[in-house]
C-alpha cells in the first residue's frame, strides 16, 4: 500500500498542509456581469424556501434556486466560447484536469495604480526568471487585489474598469505554455473593456479554443504562495453546461513559523 496518501492525510490532520477556501459565498448579493440589453441576461442568485422546518415540510429546510452557470466564484468550459464550440462541456472535463498545481503572478500594485491593467507577457517571463517554468497542467492564478472590492457590487463591476490579459499574452499562455488554464479575482477572466479588443475577450476565445479552463471570482490568494500550491475545482457535472458555480480549494504546504 502507499504511503503517499496517509502522509497527506497526516499533513492535513497536523496543519503542515493547509486547505485554503479560494471561494467567494454566494448569495443574492453576489455580483453579476452585466451586459448590452439587447443580450440574454444571466440570472443572479435567487432562492425560494420549499420548507422551513414548518407546514410544507415539518423536519426539513431546504431551497429551490436560480442562477446561471457563470454566477459567482465559477468554472468556465471550453464550449463556453464560439472557438470551443462541440468541444467539452463540464460534464465532459476529466476529474483529473479538475487538480492541478498554481503559479500565482501578484500584480496588485500595477492594478491599484491603472484598474484596467493588461497582463503582459513580459509579466509572465519575469515571474518564470524567478520562480522557475509554469507548471505542467497547472494553473496560473492571476492575483489583483480585486476580491477585496467584493463586499460592494458597483465597485467589484466598476463601470467595466476591471483588469483582465492582453491579447498577445492570452495567446501566447493558451497556446504555447503547458497550463491547463488561468484563475482570475474580477467577474470574468477578461478585462472588463475586453469586448472592445481587436480580438475580443482573448481570454475566452484563445484558452476555450485550446481545450482549456476558467476559474473567475477567487480569492484569498494571498495565502498562496508563487509555486507549490494545489488547487482543486469542484464544478456541477451539468450534462451539456457550459460552466458551473465551483468550491476551490487549494492545499498549501505550511512550515514552522508560516
Amino acid at each position: 500500500m502507499s504511503h503517499l496518501l496517509t502522509e497527506l492525510a497526516a499533513a492535513l490532520r497536523g496543519g503542515a498542509v493547509e486547505v485554503v477556501d479560494l471561494t467567494a459565498p454566494l448569495s443574492e448579493d453576489t455580483p453579476i456581469i452585466g451586459l448590452p440589453p439587447e443580450r440574454g441576461q444571466p440570472w443572479a442568485f435567487a432562492r425560494e424556501v420549499i420548507s422551513n422546518y414548518d407546514e410544507a415540510g415539518p423536519t426539513v429546510y431546504w431551497n429551490n434556486i436560480r442562477l446561471s452557470e457563470h454566477t459567482g466564484t465559477h468554472f468556465d468550459a471550453p464550449v463556453h466560447w464560439l472557438s470551443g464550440k462541440g468541444s467539452q462541456d463540464v460534464s465532459q472535463v476529466p476529474p483529473g484536469r479538475l487538480v492541478g498545481q498554481a503559479a500565482v503572478l501578484d500584480l496588485r500594485e500595477q492594478v491599484a495604480r491603472d484598474p484596467d491593467f493588461l497582463l503582459r507577457r513580459e509579466h509572465v517571463e519575469a515571474w518564470i526568471a524567478e520562480h522557475g517554468p509554469l507548471p505542467e497542467n497547472g494553473w496560473l492564478l492571476y492575483r489583483t487585489g480585486w476580491d477585496e472590492r467584493a463586499g460592494d457590487p458597483a465597485r467589484f463591476l466598476n463601470d467595466r474598469h476591471t483588469p483582465g490579459v492582453a491579447e498577445d499574452c492570452a495567446r501566447w499562455l493558451a497556446e504555447q505554455t503547458p497550463l491547463l488554464g488561468i484563475g482570475v479575482e474580477t467577474v470574468g477572466t477578461d478585462a472588463g473593456l475586453a469586448g472592445d479588443f481587436e480580438q475580443p475577450y482573448p481570454c475566452h476565445w484563445f484558452f476555450h479554443g485550446a481545450g482549456k479552463y476558467g476559474l473567475t471570482q477567487l480569492r484569498n490568494l494571498g495565502e498562496l504562495p508563487p509555486t507549490g500550491a494545489i488547487v482543486i475545482a469542484g464544478p456541477l457535472p451539468i450534462v451539456g453546461g457550459s460552466g458551473s458555480p465551483t468550491r476551490v480549494l487549494a492545499l498549501v504546504e505550511r512550515h514552522a513559523g508560516t
